[in-house]
């Protein structure tokens, strides 16, 4: 999905990040395990197990090195088999040996590889200034809560009785309305929401499609397509987008990529 951020002139997109992968990375690869075919399998297997050895340390200036890491470990496990083979030539369980050998070794190179993803990397700065969750369980002072009561929008019709419409507001048929003079909003339903202290409007989109929210004091509407108005807290509009999620303040919606600033 195309992430759009709003600018004064037009729309940018941010998702325009092009991976490059070169192909000298898959010559060294293909040449490391060459190289190694041609050594001797012990010394192949203390190589491999050094890098193992650098991998479990988890020292943090090795990180940025992972990718190229896994890749020799992958590559030299298939040069080590080959040096193995090599070896055992003389031997009539050679193959067997060597494809018993490539199971246990690519099986251990598969659960390394899954713990690495799925265990935490700290260093022990970073440890330093983040403790623990039992540490900040049972500190006598946690960090300060703020409780949010939102006020449940109350949505009034349009295209009826004007009960209760305290704005310049007037419905205009074929799904559309005036606000003030010279503003008109299209593809909305005949519904409106207003703000406590009257400063922000709201009107659902078109088969429940979305909201339109009106800015009052700026005179600027902002369309936000997937998005609901679940109440208001301090003049602010909370929106949310499914059941599953809690829903979110305007200012920081603004900030995400379903906005479409008209």
């Amino acid at each position: 999905m195309d992430a759009h951020v709003p600018q004064r002139k037009g729309v940018v997109r941010l998702d325009r990040i092009l991976r490059r992968r070169g192909w000298p990375a898959w010559v060294l690869a293909i040449a490391w395990a060459l190289l190694l075919a041609c050594m001797p399998w012990w010394i192949d297997l203390l190589l491999l197990l050094g890098l193992v050895a650098i991998q479990l340390t988890l020292w943090p200036r090795w990180q940025r090195f992972n990718r190229t890491l896994r890749r020799a470990l992958r590559w030299g496990l298939a040069g080590l088999l080959v040096a193995a083979y090599r070896a055992l030539q003389g031997y009539e369980l050679a193959p067997t040996l060597t494809l018993l050998a490539a199971l246990i070794g690519f099986s251990l190179l598969v659960l390394l590889e899954s713990w690495q993803d799925h265990k935490p990397l700290r260093s022990a700065a970073i440890a330093a200034a983040e403790p623990e969750w039992s540490e900040l369980a049972l500190s006598p002072s946690g960090p300060a809560v703020a409780i949010i009561e939102l006020q449940a929008p109350i949505w009034l019709e349009l295209d009826g009785a004007r009960d209760g419409i305290s704005v310049d507001v007037a419905w205009i048929d074929g799904g559309s309305c005036r606000i003030g003079a010279c503003t008109q909003i299209d593809h909305i339903e005949p519904r409106l929401a207003v703000a406590p202290g009257q400063g922000w409007l709201a009107l659902p989109i078109t088969s429940g499609r979305g909201v339109v929210l009106y800015d009052r004091a700026n005179e600027r509407q902002y369309r936000l397509h997937g998005w609901q108005l679940y109440g208001w807290h301090a003049g602010e509009a909370w929106l949310s987008c499914s059941e599953d999620q809690p829903p979110l303040a305007l200012s920081h919606v603004l900030g995400q990529d379903q906005l479409e600033e008209l």
